[in-house]
């Protein structure tokens, strides 16, 4: 029973031994489902263990530790909203309303943080514990608890813990969720007391989803082995600062004062980077690319908290000023992309003093997640703010020389940091690990014995040090300090101003954010963040060798230093994971890996074409903005592909698609299932082939041959119709960073990219760009063929781009029969790959959704209650609940529900009120 807590859609598969723990497990469970078996709708649980698992919504509860009696009043869609006399009060009521929608996921996420998911779910995941054991989250989380948090912070903590645990408390597992019934079969796994570390250990899973460019690190360092530098920089071009703005555009650093001003000075601060890393050594590179092939591998299998495993995060946030509005006052828009999961990562829920004063300080309503008290995202009465991630680089991976029980550093050993872990099996005997760290942080190859093998065994560069006891992969990673923001979660929730926010910005260390903000009269941005700086000429774009001590970090960006905008005189702010700022305009490098600024760009076009029609902005143009389908690379291509002269007349009436089509990409378009079949074969003809063996995607059917039949090819069927790819096929997953490497070859129509072998059957070598455009119209043409069937007429993009939501564990693999009772879709999606409504895929993998708009909200912050939200899922946890997934299909539509933040709006939408008293 894997652990993820998101479904993700075509990535790579675990380790055989792993599967085969998984299945044998799955396989008891199933049998004994099957003996204890329902009738109507799969269900295999009494009707009565189905009822005690969900919550009690209305009367009334009495619970020990309140100080006085707290409302939860529940909308049609569940969603709570809280009021309470005492911020403890508030807190506690948060823990118990949270853990009744959500424990098992709770209980999940702090497993996965602190490596104990074999607990829970056995020896298949000992791998996993051993690699999260290794990065120590929980044990970062207990010191920033111990040392570093403000008393409130500890007390809200504290409150929040015995919330949820007053919900437990008399509970057995049937009664908490159905999923602890299905354990309770293979497992006397039973849920133990709530901690604060528990809550803060999450915001280091989140930290370690949106760590920045550490994958990029390592696919530039493996394509050294086949690609040369000119190859490398063409598939990792310039950001293109003059076409996709840059977030900040008034304002500079100031070197006479060291800090970052909005006005800015007459004379900007020199670059000391470009935009692509080129910096830093290849000593080594032999052993670098085998451990780093390897460490890769380790990657993928440890589970997502939020993301793709890193890959393919993004989001969108932006903020239009008053004087642009309809109402007058600010409107912002937040949407984070983020894998799939059910239920959603985010639950909806509003925390209300009844009077807001200095014993109750906290009126604020937004997106939070189950297992941490406050709101992340959302508004208070003042103020609103939203999120994108920064993608700043804060993580660098380091080739370290192992020498004995130390590792080598400036010509001295110097012995490792070591600690035993032991790792508690369900149903298997205990596990003790060794972790060892050097001073740049723990030794990541040490969990994978090949890595291990590879290390003691590696060749090596004539700069690097002799071998002697091998080579292993050290991570150096800011939120592997104790930091502050757990802190600056309750500041901002409580701000009143820019002044406040800014603030409590400032305390917000890991993951770095974008921050956009509003209040009535005022927009703003802020970068923050704890952001290392680096020595002259180091980048951070490639791993480092650990030995050598000038390849170290050098200090932080200080806050006073980091970018902002507040105003600006263009009337709006957008951010959507583009470059922060122009180099020449700041002289420390945040990242070389920006997005490229695809839907930054989109975002803005459609707001300034609407500011110069003379019109005014909505509420409801805000969110057709958010929905916004149009894809910015078929506007590129498909000219050219209009004009490559086709014979077979099946590929013309497929081209005839696209004359005419606006490239919109809505789920009934047949016209953008082409086009990005089309797409996604370019990649597989132009780069899939010319990248090294341990970037290629093994398991995958990348395209289909020519079929008899006319009726559509299930998953099953299409791997075995793929026989005959090339096994040596890689594939790039099709994101805006791939827009822009075709972008800077369009016109160079004879680059060695565009060349390719002879291919199956028929199929010609191309030789120049217009060949391999048209030998991927063939393919595509036929893979849709085999997919959608012949009649082109019966094909929809949405029958490709499909959304299926899993249940975290227990539904993510295994028999159908626990996804039948667990899973729900699917849905045919709009949107697609780096367009505003970016319902993402993955070239590498097929059509289907891997990440989406996990949520999307606009706040009016003219009328508050005028706002709208909406989940991807619903409020509830539990599968037999009318709240799982009631939101899903309105989200699918890009519609938004009514937002009710005031006390008399909230009491017209109450449907269930449930007191809890002391």
């Amino acid at each position: 029973m894997p652990p993820n807590t998101t479904a993700s859609s075509g990535q790579k598969p675990g380790k055989s031994g792993r599967k085969k723990g998984r299945k044998a497990r799955l396989i008891v469970l199933v049998l004994v489902l099957a003996i204890i078996g329902g009738i109507a709708y799969g269900a295999y649980w009494s009707i009565s263990t189905v009822r005690a698992s969900l919550p009690q919504t209305k009367g009334s509860i009495s619970l020990e530790g309140l100080s006085g009696p707290v409302d939860v009043k529940r909308d049609s869609y569940g969603i709570p909203q809280i009021y309470a006399s005492t911020d403890e009060d508030l807190f506690m009521a948060q823990g118990y309303v949270q853990a009744q929608d959500r424990f098992y996921e709770m209980d999940v996420r702090r497993h996965m943080t602190s490596g104990r998911l074999s607990e829970m779910f056995g020896k298949g995941q000992v791998d996993n514990d051993e690699f999260l054991r290794t990065l120590g989250w929980d044990r970062i989380a207990k010191k920033e608890y111990d040392t570093k948090l403000s008393a409130s912070t500890k007390k809200y903590l504290q409150a929040y813990a015995k919330g949820v645990n007053a919900y437990l408390e008399g509970k057995d597992g049937k009664e908490i969720s159905l999923e602890y019934a299905a354990l309770g079969f293979t497992n006397d796994y039973k849920p133990e007391q709530w901690t604060p570390v528990d809550s803060i250990s999450w915001l280091k899973a989140m930290a370690w989803d949106l760590r920045g460019n550490m994958q990029d690190e390592i696919d530039r360092a493996l394509m050294t082995s086949r690609l040369g530098p000119k190859q490398i920089a063409d598939l990792y071009p310039d950001y293109p600062y003059s076409r996709n703005k840059a977030i900040v555009q008034e304002g500079q650093y100031n070197e006479l004062t060291q800090t970052f001003e909005q006005e800015g000075s007459t004379s900007a601060a020199g670059s000391t980077s470009g935009t692509t890393g080129t910096t830093g050594t290849s000593t080594a590179s032999t052993s670098l690319q085998s451990q780093l092939a390897g460490l890769q591998d380790v990657l993928d299998d440890v589970p997502a908290a939020v993301g793709v495993n890193g890959n393919g995060i993004g989001s969108n946030a932006w903020v239009v000023a008053g004087k642009y509005t309809i109402t007058g006052s600010p409107l912002l828009a937040n949407d984070p992309h983020l894998s799939a999961s059910l239920p959603s990562v985010w639950y909806q829920m509003g925390l209300h003093c009844r009077t807001v004063s200095s014993k109750c300080q906290y009126d604020v309503s937004g997106y939070t997640f189950a297992g941490m008290p406050g709101v992340v995202i959302g508004h208070n009465a003042n103020i609103a703010w939203g999120m994108t991630n920064s993608g700043v680089d804060v993580t660098d991976l380091y080739l370290e020389k192992l020498s004995g029980n130390g590792y080598l550093y400036d010509g001295k050993t110097v012995p490792f940091t070591t600690r035993e872990e032991t790792i508690k099996v369900a149903g298997g005997k205990s596990k003790t690990i060794v972790v060892r760290e050097t001073n740049n942080g723990p030794l990541l190859s040490d969990r994978d014995d090949e890595l291990v093998k590879v290390g003691k065994k590696a060749t090596v560069d004539a700069a690097a040090p002799d071998r002697g006891d091998g080579y292993g992969i050290a991570l150096r990673w800011t939120a592997l300090q104790a930091g502050t923001t757990m802190d600056a979660v309750f500041a901002m929730d409580k701000a009143a101003n820019w002044n406040d926010f800014r603030a409590a910005a400032a305390l917000f260390e890991v993951p770095s954010q974008n921050l956009v903000y509003a209040d009535s009269k005022n927009i703003g941005y802020t970068l923050p963040g704890r952001i290392p700086t680096r020595a002259k000429g180091v980048d951070g774009s490639i791993p480092q060798p650990g030995w050598d001590s000038k390849y170290r970090w050098t200090g932080w960006i200080k806050q006073g230093e980091l970018p902002y905008e507040y105003n600006p005189s263009r009337g709006y702010i957008v951010t959507a994971n583009q470059a922060v700022i122009d180099p020449d305009k700041y002289p420390y490098t945040l990242t070389t890996d920006w997005g490229y600024g695809t839907r930054s760009q989109r975002i803005t076009d459609l707001i300034q074409s609407k500011i110069d029609d003379g019109g005014k902005i909505s509420t409801d143009d805000m969110r057709q903005m958010q929905v916004d389908n149009s894809s910015e690379i078929a506007k590129l291509l498909v000219p050219t592909l209009l004009k490559i002269d086709i014979d077979d007349k099946d590929v013309r009436e497929a081209q005839k698609l696209l004359e005419g089509w606006d490239y919109t990409q809505d789920a009934d378009s047949a016209a953008a299932a082409y086009f990005n079949a089309v797409w996604r074969n370019i990649l597989k003809l132009a780069f899939g082939n010319k990248l090294p063996k341990e970037l290629r995607v093994d398991g995958q059917c990348l395209w289909v041959e020519k079929a008899d039949s006319t009726g559509p090819v299930d998953e099953e069927t299409e791997v075995r119709e793929c026989g005959q790819r090339d096994p040596d096929q890689a594939q790039p997953d099709g994101g805006d960073r791939w827009f822009e490497v075709v972008r800077n070859l369009m016109d160079d129509e004879k680059s060695d990219w565009w060349k390719t072998p002879k291919g199956v059957g028929d199929r010609p070598a191309a030789t120049n760009r217009d060949q391999l455009f048209k030998r991927a119209m063939i393919d595509a043409r036929w893979e849709l063929t085999a997919k959608l069937g012949k009649d082109i007429d019966t094909w929809s993009w949405g029958r490709l781009h499909r959304l299926f939501l899993k249940n975290q564990t227990l539904g993510t693999e295994g028999p159908g029969i626990i996804q039948y009772i667990l899973n729900r879709g699917p849905w045919k999606l709009s949107g697609g790959e780096a367009t505003v409504n970016a319902t993402g895929w993955n070239a590498a993998g097929g059509y289907g959704v891997v990440w989406v708009p996990s949520m999307r909200m606009v706040v009016n912050l003219g009328d508050l209650d005028k706002s709208k939200w909406i989940n991807l899922t619903g409020a509830s946890g539990h599968a037999y609940s009318a709240h799982y997934t009631d939101q899903t299909s309105k989200w699918v539509k890009g519609e938004l529900l009514d937002w009710s933040f005031t006390k008399d709006a909230v009491d017209k939408s109450t449907s269930d009120t449930l007191v809890l008293k002391p």
